[in-house]
């Protein structure tokens, strides 16, 4: 993964019920966890946890308005 990239995030890292989509904005090779990533949902909130938390969005599967 790479700043700009689409990815859904886990509800273990969001607390809601679904995946929810956002865009990478910064990636961390943290020596102690490994990977870790922040992603930005559309309303703005911030979230960030290890690499596996993550997962690219295929392009099929994007909506763009």
């Amino acid at each position: 993964m790479k700043i700009g990239d689409l990815v859904l995030i886990s509800p273990d890292v969001t607390l809601q019920k679904e995946w929810i989509t956002g865009q990478v904005i910064q990636v961390e090779n943290n020596p102690f966890v490994g990977i870790v990533i922040s992603a930005e949902t559309p309303d703005r909130n911030v979230f960030f946890g290890r690499e596996e938390m993550f997962k690219p969005v295929k392009k099929e599967n994007v909506c763009l308005p």
